[in-house]
This record gives C-alpha cells, sequence and structure tokens, in this order.
C-alpha cells in the first residue's frame, strides 16, 4: 500500500463507490521535490456541510501534504440512493473513512476533522490508530448531558431540516442570517452561500440521524471514553467565541487525555476558526504538524 498518490493528475476530482454510496472527492496536490511522495492529509467537514470549506486550508498545506477532501455519506455531493440501509451513527461514519482510505490504497495518512466530523474523527482513532500519524480535531469536545435540553434540541433540530427550501439562496443576505450563529468573524460572501447550499441540498435522513446521533445521550457516555483512549498524538483547536461547541468543551476533553491530547484556542473566533483567522489557525497545526 502507498501512503500517497501518484503525481500525475495533482488535482483531481471525481466519486469512490463506499457501501453502495457514491462519495464524492477532491485531491489538492502540488507538484513535489524530485517528483517524491508526500504524506496525505485526509479531511472531514461537519454537519450539513461539504468538503469545499476545506478548500482553503487544504491550497494553504499543499506544499507539504497531498490533501484528500470528501464529502461524508448524504452531505454534499455524496447522495444515498432511496432505501439505504447504511446506520447514521457517528461508528458508521468512522467506518466509512475506514473504507475509503482502502480505496485509496493509503496505509496511513494525517487527519483534520471539523465539529460533527471531529467526532467521527475521534472516534476513526480509536478504530484504526496504525492508520493515522496525527489528528486534529478542530471544534470538538464533550457535552454534559440535559433530557429536556436535548430533547428541545431534537425538536428544533427535526423542524429546520424537515422545512428547508431552495428559494432560501435567493433571498438578500440569507447567508449571513444563516451563519451568524456560526460566526464571530465574517467569511467572504460566496462561502455563506456555500454553506446555506450545502445545507439545503443534505439528504433528509442524513441530515435528521446525524443530529441524533451526534447530540445525544449515547454520545455524552461514549465521547469521554473515546478521547481517554486516544493514543494517536492529536490536536484539538477551539474557536474562543465558539457558540455550537464552545471552547470549555474542548478543554474538557483535552483535560481526560493530556498526554496525547494538545490544545489550542483561537482568539476572536467562533466554529470556523481556519476561515475566521486562517493565519493563526495554520501557524498553529503546522507548529503541531512539525513536532515530533
Amino acid at each position: 500500500m502507498n501512503t500517497s498518490t501518484a503525481q500525475t493528475n495533482l488535482n483531481e476530482k471525481g466519486t469512490v463507490n463506499i457501501r453502495g454510496v457514491n462519495h464524492y472527492y477532491e485531491w489538492i496536490r502540488t507538484p513535489s521535490e524530485n517528483n517524491s511522495p508526500k504524506p496525505v492529509m485526509v479531511f472531514i467537514h461537519g454537519w450539513g456541510g461539504s468538503c469545499r470549506y476545506w478548500r482553503t486550508t487544504a491550497d494553504a498545506i499543499a506544499y507539504n501534504y497531498d490533501c484528500l477532501l470528501y464529502d461524508m455519506r448524504g452531505f454534499g455531493q455524496s447522495k444515498e440512493e432511496k432505501g439505504a440501509k447504511i446506520g447514521y451513527e457517528l461508528e458508521d461514519y468512522a467506518q466509512d473513512l475506514l473504507l475509503l482510505l482502502d480505496k485509496f490504497n493509503l496505509e496511513k495518512v494525517y487527519l483534520n476533522s471539523h465539529s460533527m466530523g471531529a467526532s467521527v474523527g475521534t472516534i476513526f482513532l480509536n478504530l484504526a490508530p496504525e492508520r493515522i500519524h496525527k489528528a486534529i480535531l478542530t471544534c470538538n469536545g464533550i457535552f454534559t448531558y440535559n433530557a429536556l435540553a436535548f430533547s428541545a434540541f431534537h425538536k428544533v433540530g427535526g423542524y429546520v431540516v424537515k422545512f428547508r427550501y431552495h428559494w432560501f439562496l435567493k433571498v438578500p443576505f440569507a447567508e449571513k442570517l444563516f451563519m451568524a450563529r456560526f460566526l464571530y468573524q465574517p467569511i467572504p460572501k460566496q462561502m455563506g452561500i456555500d454553506f446555506l447550499e450545502d445545507f439545503l441540498l443534505a439528504d433528509y435522513d442524513a441530515a435528521l440521524n446525524t443530529i441524533y446521533s451526534s447530540v445525544s445521550k449515547k454520545a455524552v457516555e461514549i465521547m469521554p471514553q473515546e478521547f481517554s483512549k486516544i493514543q494517536v498524538p492529536t490536536l484539538l483547536v477551539s474557536g474562543e467565541k465558539d457558540q455550537i461547541i464552545p471552547a470549555s468543551m474542548g478543554k474538557a476533553a483535552v483535560a481526560l487525555n493530556p498526554e496525547k491530547i494538545s490544545y489550542f484556542e483561537v482568539p476572536k473566533t467562533g466554529h470556523f476558526p481556519m476561515l475566521e483567522d486562517s493565519t493563526t489557525y495554520l501557524k498553529a497545526i503546522n507548529k503541531f504538524l512539525k513536532t515530533s
């Protein structure tokens, strides 16, 4: 097995079949010195999104890493067929990632995952630790269970997923309203439009069921155990002003396993520190990646 793909087609887009679902992927690469293989970094997006919000980060590190971005099952361009019998638990998506690595003959990679995708990434670190050099978990942490709050969240989330209309994209400033809770600093207008479009086009079953699986009593019970078991060198990055997964939740996760998980907080950023302050974010992850 190879740790990198051939350098012939540097940037490539396509689909790969995983458990009967065509998963959309993108390679972002630059020529390497002497055409020697570079290590691969795989990126996982969060709930309701797609791999395209990772493109600017991948572009910035492509001189050192071949970057593989993909849309998780049911999101972005990875559309499911009606009647698919695959589950929507975090473990199911971790299994998808394992099969993705096998499809591309990737023996060992670096991993950067975000939000719900970072929960999938955390589980993957314990499912197949031998497949990861180092991992970055962006905007993740551990929740405290509250039956009433979780029930209300699921109910509201169900309405949000059910009542999605494509004409929202034509409403002036709709993307600003949609992204307001996620951001502390502004991002380019087109990125906001892309986020809204990804949310509106996500498969109903995937969008709804992953709300239940990622914010659940089960997740509250298993995620602390998963963080505690990590043996792969890991960096957890939080946004100081994140309203979705507050920095305190990230710190709580790191405290469970400080020998393997280090922590960095990007000042004055919300749930997308890699987009809100890319300079600080890139400096932090590059420092982590360069350490032995």
